[in-house]
């Protein structure tokens, strides 16, 4: 299967790390993947603050640049709800924009939804021996309904002990801008989820999105807790030999 790679603004930017154990992880499982070089934002931001012009534009571009591929991989929930559930609210009805649309975003998969529903994998081959704890980042959770497929993904990990984060379900407070237009909310919040990561006694902290993670870490980091933060797709890269 020819895969093109979404990899998202803050992965390109901040976490790139993700999107090559996203491409390794792949090709170990046999697809073709590409990285095309024109991709940019989803437009999440710029709709969620106001600027729907710009958002439309994005989607637009998006629709071009990923058009000819058998599937787009998303490893960020965030990302991919923005894409399925937005996109086809932008466009007009019946317009050309929205025919592009059609066509593209049912090819648009979750990084964990692609390995299970499309490629029916569960077990990758990865291993990790590390005590982990898994945070369902809200647009996963609540947006793509992603279930307990990262959860399932997670414990095929050979020499991984997984263990259950009290609270899962609450959010850490990022946001986006939720997080700079509310920031004392967005730190409380933050502050809750990093005492229920610290209590799991976990040497690592794992989620389906860097910005959460980012959130949480920076939490973590400040507290000298000594717990990691790790996509999850590093974690489902490592192997016994690449560790």
């Amino acid at each position: 299967m020819r895969v093109a790679l979404f990899l998202t603004c803050v992965n390109d930017t901040l976490f790139p790390g993700t999107g090559k154990a996203v491409v390794s992880l792949l090709r170990r499982l046999g697809c073709e993947v590409d990285f095309p070089m024109a991709q940019t934002c989803c437009g999440q931001m710029h709709v969620n603050t106001g600027y729907r012009q710009e958002g439309v534009r994005l989607a637009r571009r998006f629709t071009e640049v990923f058009a000819g591929y058998e599937a787009v991989v998303v490893p960020s929930g965030s990302c991919a709800a923005m894409i399925r559930e937005q996109y086809p609210k932008l466009v007009e009805p019946g317009s050309k924009g929205a025919a592009a649309v059609g066509r593209v975003v049912p090819r648009v998969h979750e990084l964990t939804e692609f390995l299970l529903d499309v490629l029916k994998v569960e077990d990758v081959g990865a291993y990790f021996p590390h005590r982990v704890t898994y945070h369902p980042t809200c647009h996963s959770l609540r947006g793509l309904h992603l279930g307990d497929r990262p959860v399932r993904l997670l414990s095929r990990v050979r020499g991984l002990e997984l263990v259950p984060l009290p609270g899962a379900e609450e959010c850490c407070g990022f946001g986006g801008t939720f997080a700079v237009k509310n920031a004392a909310v967005s730190a409380a919040m933050g502050a809750d989820k990093a005492r229920n990561v610290t209590g799991t006694g976990a040497e690592v902290l794992c989620a389906a999105d860097n910005s959460c993670l980012m959130h949480i870490g920076g939490t973590l980091g400040r507290q000298n807790t000594g717990v990691r933060v790790m996509h999850l797709a590093e974690i489902l890269a490592a192997t016994e030999a690449g560790g």
